[in-house]
């Protein structure tokens, strides 16, 4: 039989946190939204893209891609604030959308909020489960 020691936990000295932000995370059901979002990766790469812009966001890069012939899309935008991820199930009208951004410049909770504002609305669901997460 092994001896084990008990190790007692240190606290770590206190450490100023300069990277909060704001993580709105989206499981949209009932998705009544134009085709192309769900099964076009070209075409919803170039939305997002587009919402990042108007939202004032950075773009990194991008990479989305299409499962095929009536599958979804599974998308990225890496942006200078941080990401947006989406997931598309057409077969169930099911969307995943993730936004997350840092805060360590600026405040990006409002351009945040927009973007994922802009692409609830164009996805249209009709049960959207949202949630905002602070992050710190």
């Amino acid at each position: 039989m092994k001896n084990y020691q008990s190790v007692v936990p240190i606290a770590p000295p206190a450490v100023q946190r300069h990277a909060t932000g704001l993580h709105l995370i989206g499981d949209l059901y009932g998705c009544l939204c134009d085709s192309r979002l769900m099964l076009d990766a070209a075409y919803l790469e170039n939305f997002c893209r587009q919402r990042v812009d108007e939202a004032g966001l950075t773009t990194v890069g991008s990479l989305f891609h299409s499962f095929g012939e009536g599958g979804g899309v599974t998308g990225a935008v890496v942006l200078a604030e941080s990401h947006l991820a989406i997931h598309t199930w057409p077969e169930a009208g099911y969307v995943t959308l993730d936004v997350y951004v840092c805060n360590y410049t600026e405040n990006n909770r409002p351009k945040a909020q927009k973007l994922f504002d802009d692409l609830l609305a164009a996805f249209k669901p009709g049960d959207p489960h949202l949630h905002s997460v602070d992050r710190a």
